[in-house]
């Protein structure tokens, strides 16, 4: 008995011996994965990135939209091809976008570090515009030449693009970086609709460069001073008359002082008001353009700057009594020479625009409005002339139940040049100058004030969660100035030369949109 217990704790240390060979052949058991844990400090959305103390948030949309009477976005047929109204007129645009949004924030003894970016990807169909094309240069084939849309030799008959909307980090109440402008109220130009070119109030819903610092006082009391950059989104245009045609040409020099910008708001359960002002520096180029004159032997010299402002009130009215969830969004805006913090960059009338239409006038080829909408206008030997904007824009959105909501819209603006302005446009009487030089005798009025008037309704329905199918109607009235008839010609817009009646123009916009949110 005893050898046969031997024997069994010899094969048991044996085997043991054996099992321990083998196991260290084995690989090392790994860890317990860490699991990904909601993030409640900061509302819905967020969790923890594994192995750190950061909160992100994922999101986005992806958007479809069916533009009917439009060549590009949703900001109607004011100028370019799109305000053609010939060939080459879009009946409809497709335009389909995805959205990418990443928010991080991290606690630390500072406060919270939070960085923010927002891509698009973007595919357009049928876009027949002047985009890569040098100025001067004929886009379009003449007429019956070419079949549309192979005669848009430079434009792009479909387009896909990268589009960085949003890039920036705040800490510490700084906010660096591409953000919406400090200067805008929050819902943007979008009182309460989807149309992307409503005057009357900042935009930048793509965001601008900053350099901003916020303080919070409580109850709901913030205040924000900032510096912006106003090359991409806040400079309308200094246009020298001296380098030809009706409203010169724009002569920007290099930008040396970014646009200051001041905030006050106060938003509370009953809604929010906002007050913000801006100040912008005109810096243009030299009289010759170029620099020089007579044969480059004499410096042209320039006009010293002038210094621009706008000043803006916003106001949000919250659950009134129509409805719940019901709410008033208005804002008002005065501009001297910083045009654009009112008539915004997605607007096509923050540039020279021309919309032709139909004509009674005997022997008038058609009808034709302008509008330009620049910061400063001058001359040769003459300084900056500042030109004046003042406009509103506004929505009333009632909830009809939890799937379906309306909203009607509206803004308007009106731009006004000064009597040195108009003297340097229209060469000091009525139908002389440049404008009659431009456009020929049959000018008997030169006055380039105008004004726009946008009206608008639009219906969303939501019939489950984070998807939205809307329709959004947009009118747009430009009242001009000018009367008579122009001789004119656009072998970019395959415009015969002949004359054109100066008259009032009226433009519609459909949107039908399908957005899912991520």
């Amino acid at each position: 008995m005893r050898f046969v217990g031997s024997l069994l704790l010899s094969s048991t240390a044996v085997i043991a011996a054996v099992g321990a060979a083998r196991a260290a052949d084995l690989p090392v058991k790994a860890k317990a994965i860490q699991y990904v844990k909601i993030c409640s400090a900061y509302g819905p959305g967020f969790y923890y990135i594994p192995g750190t103390d950061t909160c992100i948030k994922l999101g986005g949309f992806v958007r479809a939209d069916m533009l009917v009477n439009s060549n590009t976005d949703n900001v109607g047929n004011t100028g370019g091809p799109a305000g053609a109204n010939n060939r080459f007129t879009n009946g409809y645009t497709a335009r389909t976008t995805s959205d990418v949004r990443i928010d991080t924030r991290t606690e630390t003894e500072y406060g919270t570090v939070r960085t923010f970016m927002e891509t698009v990807f973007v595919w357009m169909g049928g876009s027949y515009t002047a985009n890569g094309a040098a100025p001067g240069s004929t886009i379009y084939a003449a007429i019956g030449t070419a079949p549309a849309p192979n005669n848009a030799t430079t434009g792009n008959v479909a387009a896909g693009a990268f589009g960085l909307y949003n890039a920036f980090i705040q800490f510490a109440g700084f906010t660096i970086g591409r953000a919406v402008s400090q200067f805008s109220s929050p819902w943007i130009n979008y009182p309460g609709n989807n149309f992307d070119g409503l005057v009357g109030g900042g935009g930048t819903v793509t965001g601008v460069n900053q350099f901003s610092y916020t303080v919070n006082f409580g109850q709901g009391l913030a205040a924000t001073i900032s510096a912006q950059d106003p090359t991409q989104y806040y400079q309308g245009g200094v246009n020298n008359i001296s380098a030809g045609g009706a409203y010169g040409t724009s002569n920007y020099a290099g930008t040396t002082v970014p646009d200051i910008v001041g905030m006050f708001r106060v938003d509370q359960d009953w809604g929010l008001f906002q007050a913000s002002a801006a100040a912008h520096d005109n810096n243009v180029a030299y009289y010759g353009g170029g620099g020089l004159l007579n044969g480059g032997t004499q410096l042209a010299g320039h006009p010293d700057d002038k210094w621009g402002w706008a000043g803006q009130l916003a106001l949000s009215i919250k659950n009134i009594p129509t409805g719940p969830g019901d709410t008033i969004n208005v804002q008002g805006v005065y501009t001297n020479g910083a045009t654009r913090y009112n008539i915004q960059d997605l607007s096509t009338f923050s540039t020279a625009n021309t919309i032709f239409g139909g004509t009674s006038l005997p022997g008038a080829y058609q009808s034709v409005g302008f509008g330009m909408a620049s910061d400063t206008v001058f001359a040769n030997g003459t300084e900056q002339q500042l030109i004046q904007t003042w406009g509103f824009n506004g929505a009333y959105t009632h909830n009809w139940n939890e799937y379906w909501n309306t909203a009607v819209y509206g803004a308007y603006a009106k731009v006004s040049y000064n009597a040195a302005a108009k003297t340097l446009i229209c060469g000091g009487g009525a139908a002389v100058g440049s404008f009659q030089a431009t456009y020929g005798a049959g000018v008997t009025s030169c006055n380039p004030d105008f004004s726009l008037t946008q009206l608008g309704a639009i219906t969303r329905w939501t019939p489950v969660r984070n998807l939205t199918f809307s329709a959004d109607l947009t009118y747009t009235h430009l009242d001009q100035n000018y009367a008579g008839a122009a001789v004119m010609s656009s072998g970019v817009l395959s415009k015969p030369l002949a004359t054109y009646q100066l008259k009032n123009q009226d433009t519609f916009l459909l949107l039908l949109r399908a957005q899912r949110n991520l």
